[in-house]
């Protein structure tokens, strides 16, 4: 009876991790829906960062084509 409350938590707990990390995805020129890795537990969290960390940036231009 009373789980949709909660659901809907759920859904709003959600939303505020998602569309950060989407943000963030965008801003460094890589497709928003790699933030979908946020919700695989332990493995996504861990993609996202390597991710991140060691691939180049589409939207950082090489100094060279400058």
């Amino acid at each position: 009876m009373f789980i949709f409350p909660e659901f809907g938590r759920m859904i709003i707990v959600g939303l505020m991790i998602l569309v950060p990390v989407c943000l963030i995805y965008k801003k460094a020129g890589f497709h928003p829906a790699w933030g979908l890795l946020v919700f695989l537990p332990g493995l996504g969290l861990l993609l996202i960062f390597l991710q991140l960390a060691l691939l180049s940036w589409p939207n950082i231009k090489n100094k060279e084509q400058q």
